[in-house]
């Protein structure tokens, strides 16, 4: 029984899932490092991994890491300018320290990031499986970042292609035109040196507007998706303002732009906003994990999901979350999606 639980590592589950966050260390660093800190008790079980896990883009995300001591690194690009986030957690209590002019932002924003306006309790399990995941994912809460952009522009370069394609053009365009993360960042604190540990801020809109065509051509992004960013940068304050709407609100003003659609619109508030019922539609794989899981259909379409995730009406992100995490997909059958890379041609 126990092996029907086992996580498949399919395209869903690695943009959506848990990363696997190494146990604390006896001797915890956080707080001797320069920067400013923050101690935070809240009263349920923190997750790492699970909460923070989708804010990942691939392994080699240069605005993400973990480390062996247990603490996970985010470099973001808040209102107030790039900062540097270390957040670990030590006996119930999670620390944070954080650099740069974005620092007192990322410190206040720590508790919502780690699901603080989440309600795992209204959530009702309908069925068996999705109940045993529940119970074995107890750290399981929604983050809410309350930045768009930083989900936004690489959920536009998710679109239509497979994950390995999506992740290198982040990670090569983030490392060609951000900015070196505040503070000493991952490497430095592993003894290997470097301002920021190697570690990148995303570009500002100005500079992602900047780019010359042949960069995007050669990160192997295609001009569809390279033009729908250059539309959202040039309205990034009207992005950036949907944070401040409820989740359904906030998802039309992004569909505003040519481009963005629901299932990029879905992606984003499910990590601006921790929006527990912006359930992803238009993607490849999920119809068919959450038919298999729910009713042994691996063949479910959209309309299909909806229907069997209709008794999770406000929560059917966090059901689908848990259906992944739960492992229950169905074997493979066809040839996995061609990789292509437009940089070659």
């Amino acid at each position: 029984m126990a092996g029907r639980f086992d996580p498949r590592p399919t395209r869903t589950t690695v943009r959506g899932g848990h990363v696997v966050v190494p146990g604390q260390a006896p001797a915890d660093r956080s707080g001797g490092l320069g920067g400013r800190t923050r101690r935070w008790a809240p009263p349920w079980p923190v997750d790492l991994g699970l909460v923070l896990g989708p804010l990942r883009r691939g392994p080699a995300d240069p605005t993400f890491r973990t480390t062996p001591d247990g603490a996970v690194w985010r470099a973001s690009l808040t209102p107030v300018g790039p900062g540097t986030l270390r957040v670990s957690v030590r006996a119930g209590v999670v620390e944070g320290e954080a650099w740069g002019p974005g620092a007192e932002w990322l410190l206040e924003q720590l508790p919502l990031m780690l699901g603080e306006s989440d309600d795992p309790d209204a959530f009702e399990p309908r069925h068996r499986l999705v109940a045993v995941a529940r119970h074995r994912r107890p750290g399981l809460r929604l983050t809410r970042t309350g930045l768009v952009l930083e989900s936004l522009i690489p959920s536009i370069l998710e679109q239509k292609v497979t994950t390995d394609e999506a992740y290198r053009a982040w990670r090569l365009l983030v490392r060609k035109y951000g900015v070196p993360a505040p503070g000493p960042g991952p490497r430095a604190v592993a003894g290997r040196g470097g301002a920021g540990g190697g570690m990148f801020v995303m570009p500002s809109p100005r500079v992602w507007a900047l780019i010359p065509s042949w960069e995007w051509h050669r990160a192997g992004v295609d001009n569809k998706r390279a033009s729908t960013i250059l539309r959202v940068v040039q309205v990034a304050r009207r992005m950036e303002e949907a944070v401040g709407f409820e989740a359904g609100r906030a998802q039309e003003r992004l569909e505003v732009v040519v481009g963005v659609g629901p299932w990029t619109s879905a992606e984003v508030v499910q990590r601006s906003h921790g929006a527990a019922d912006a359930v992803t539609v238009g993607d490849l794989h999920l119809p068919g994990i959450v038919g298999y899981a729910l009713a042994g259909d691996r063949d479910a379409d959209d309309a299909v999901m909806l229907s069997l995730l209709e008794p999770y009406a406000g929560q059917r992100h966090r059901a689908a979350r848990l259906i992944l995490l739960s492992g229950r997909t169905p074997a493979r059958r066809q040839p996995r999606m061609p990789r292509g890379d437009i940089g070659r041609l």
